[in-house]
């Protein structure tokens, strides 16, 4: 997530948060619900979920080229006792060209 460089105006970021301990679940967060109980073969029922967006996010340094974006999404969501985290990419993955990034030894995902 540190390599998008909003600086230049172009491209944006937003989030959606679902609490649904005690609420009807809209239909995003049972999509969630299916996703994790097919990754992982076990029962879930979130409570709480978090979803980001970046939208058209161009790469660091957005001065030498703003018109090579990408779309991807983070999603948190835990059911009170278990958390997880979905990553979603736009059709085609990650478009940046990470041999022009300032550093090469660039990870999608998390640690």
């Amino acid at each position: 997530w540190d390599n998008a460089d909003f600086s230049r105006g172009v491209g944006t970021t937003f989030y959606q948060e679902f609490s649904t301990l005690n609420t009807a679940k809209p239909p995003f967060v049972l999509d969630v619900e299916a996703k994790v109980q097919r990754y992982l073969r076990s029962s879930y029922s979130a409570v709480w979920t978090l979803k980001i967006t970046w939208e058209k996010a161009p790469v660091y340094a957005a001065r030498t080229d703003t018109h090579k974006t990408v779309t991807y999404q983070a999603v948190l969501t835990t059911d009170g006792f278990r958390s997880y985290i979905l990553m979603l990419y736009q059709d085609g993955g990650m478009q940046w060209d990470y041999t022009r990034l300032t550093s090469t030894n660039v990870l999608i995902g998390y640690t």
